[in-house]
């Protein structure tokens, strides 16, 4: 089969690996060049008709699935049924044999897709991680000895390109406005995480919000015999009364007092017992599942704790990029000064209000465009800043009342003044490290 893939990134890479490993050819192809490019990619804006000569096109996560080429060879396939359309997630679950456990959402999944994969190290045979965490998932299938389990962080952008896959335990943790722009519509969006769920069955193993706007699909799996758990505040795993809690393999509930974590952050610590709950589900023993949770110290940019200089805690929450992660960060630290800015790709930041007033003292607004972030402020009546680089928006903060720690939680897209969420989140790290030295 004649193959062409789009997008040469850390996906597309390892999609030609895994095809050539199988010798299958294939043309490499995509929009722009990169370091990490090899010499035989084509770099040119895509083509529809030369695409629509290969047998089939493998499409990287990275491109939009409503780009013009793509949905011009959607509508050719439909048609004539060629070429064929899929993922690298498809390529992974038409030849993975062994027991799948996939999160998704749109906050929180690298946290408890990490987690989980710890504690799943101590079942018999033990596990791999990949997706958008670890390696990506046709490497796992590359290797000499494939793992009889994995577990996969999904996005919405694999999940809308590929069939719906079949994971024997999943977790949809929430659907919050983001990525919105690279799909048709909001409703496209929850449509694409809940793929992740269309095909479990009796047996398999979900996990959902607990708000009401789950409650049909949670009965619609219910009905065909999943097990079905909700997520959530009060709910039968999340936190409850100041401790997070999941159920145990007997039925009767587990629980670990808030105050024997590590990790800040009610978001935070409720994703704890979302991987408890999977690692209890595949019969972990609680001593490890509590060993985990309390030692779990959290993963870069995701409300990370930098250290205490100049007076203040400093707090990297990088990856929170939308209004609702962002409010979280917020109320997990109660007041603070935050530094918030970057692309809002359209997001309403009105949701941010009620935060904003209640628990930011200073807000020093980053990004090409502060004009959104500087009207919220306005409207809250905060204090703010409007800093010109990572390290006056830090000079900035670390100015203010010593009293407050200080979070990076920026509500918005990093791609104006960064590479993505990470480079952003490292050049806070540096920036506050170098207050040492002032």
């Amino acid at each position: 089969m004649n193959n062409a893939i789009l997008g040469m990134g850390v996906t597309g890479q390892s999609i030609a690996r895994y095809l050539r490993a199988a010798g299958e050819p294939c043309t490499c192809f995509d929009e722009s060049s990169s370091e990490q490019m090899t010499a035989d990619v084509r770099v040119a804006p895509f083509d529809s008709t030369l695409l629509a000569t290969f047998d089939r096109v493998v499409v990287s996560p990275g491109i939009a699935w409503n780009h013009p080429v793509l949905v011009a060879l959607r509508d050719a396939a439909a048609r004539t049924g060629r070429p064929l359309l899929v993922s690298d997630l498809d390529l992974f679950v038409d030849h993975y044999q062994g027991e799948l456990l996939a999160i998704t959402g749109t906050n929180g999944k690298t946290t408890v897709t990490h987690l989980l994969g710890v504690l799943l190290e101590t079942v018999p045979g033990g596990v791999e991680v990949g997706g958008n965490i670890g390696q990506p998932m046709l490497d796992l299938l590359c290797e000499k000895r494939i793992p009889p389990r994995v577990v996969l962080e999904l996005s919405s952008f694999q999940l809308e390109r590929s069939r719906p896959l079949h994971p024997n335990w999943a977790a949809l943790l929430n659907i919050q406005p983001d990525h919105v722009d690279m799909h048709d519509s909001p409703r496209a969006y929850r449509q694409a995480k809940e793929r992740l769920l269309l095909q479990q069955g009796e047996g398999d193993h979900a996990l959902l919000p607990s708000g009401q706007g789950f409650d049909a699909l949670a009965g619609q799996l219910a009905a065909r015999g999943v097990v079905v758990r909700r997520f959530g505040d009060g709910a039968d795993v999340g936190i409850h009364d100041d401790a997070i809690v999941w159920q145990g393999g007997d039925g009767a509930p587990r629980s670990v007092p808030l105050t024997e974590l590590k990790i800040r952050g009610r978001h935070q610590q409720a994703n704890l017992a979302v991987a408890a709950q999977g690692a209890a589900d595949y019969g972990v023993h609680d001593p490890v599942i509590v060993e985990g949770v309390t030692s779990f110290r959290g993963l870069p940019h995701r409300l990370q704790w930098i250290g205490e200089h100049h007076g203040h805690a400093w707090y990297n929450d990088s990856k929170a990029t939308n209004p609702d992660a962002a409010a979280a960060a917020l109320a997990a630290l109660g007041e603070a000064v935050w530094i918030c800015g970057g692309v809002t790709k359209g997001i309403d930041l009105a949701p941010l209000l009620q935060a904003a007033r209640e628990h930011a003292r200073l807000m020093v607004v980053i990004g090409r465009d502060p004009a959104p972030f500087v009207a919220l402020a306005k409207q809250a009546q905060v204090a703010w800043e409007v800093a010109e680089s990572m390290e006056q928006a830090v000079a900035f903060a670390a100015h203010s009342d010593p009293q407050l720690p200080v979070v990076l939680a920026p509500a918005a897209a990093s791609f104006d003044q960064f590479a993505n969420y990470a480079a952003r989140g490292e050049a806070f790290v540096q920036a506050v490290g170098a207050l040492t030295d002032v």
